[in-house]
């Protein structure tokens, strides 16, 4: 009589707990705190003004430095956007800037600037294709423009693993599911 009891308060509270499941994982607050974005104000500042989509910028920040902004790879790049200093230095000037030192790249407000002057520049370069721009980021545009002339990349997500590097297929593959993961939890409340 005790485990009929059981059962049946057992298959009343399970379909109730499950609904319960599913509207918490589907809230925009499990989504924001399982996905969150530092430095909201700095990536919405200078994509609006560099006509970058912050979503993205929030994306390639979240894969190259998980919001760290002192951050800095085996091969030199720095900060949140995890910038060449080289490369930095050239945009910035470019863009009008006096020169920087590395340790500049550490200001995620300086590196979110840079980054973001970076990626305008390759919108404008590989005519706005997305992936092309996400790839040039990580791999050069040189080597885009390569894969693109030799006819081994068509610049699209669906044929990105034709892309000759590992790590540039994983980095366009990985920011456009955070993109995604962005955008669907974010830019519904803009």
């Amino acid at each position: 009589m005790i485990r009929i009891r059981k059962r049946r308060v057992l298959l009343l509270i399970l379909p109730m707990m499950l609904v319960l499941l599913m509207l918490f994982y589907n809230s925009q607050w499990l989504g924001k705190w399982m996905y969150p974005i530092k430095y909201r104000a700095q990536i919405d500042k200078y994509s609006i003004q560099n006509e970058i989509d912050p979503m993205l910028v929030a994306a390639m920040i979240r894969v190259e430095s998980k919001f760290d902004p002192d951050a800095e790879s085996r091969k030199g790049a720095i900060g949140l956007m995890q910038l060449m200093p080289e490369t930095a230095d050239w945009i910035l000037q470019r863009d009008g800037f006096s020169t920087l030192q590395a340790v500049d790249l550490r200001d995620p407000d300086l590196n979110i600037k840079a980054g973001t002057l970076y990626l305008n520049f390759l919108y404008d370069y590989f005519q706005g294709n997305r992936f092309e721009v996400i790839a040039a980021y990580n791999a050069g545009q040189g080597n885009v423009m390569k894969w693109r002339e030799a006819g081994i990349w068509d610049g699209t997500l669906q044929d990105v693993d034709r892309i000759p590097f590992k790590e540039t297929r994983n980095y366009v593959t990985s920011v456009d599911y955070y993109y995604k993961k962005y955008m669907e939890i974010y830019a519904k409340g803009r």
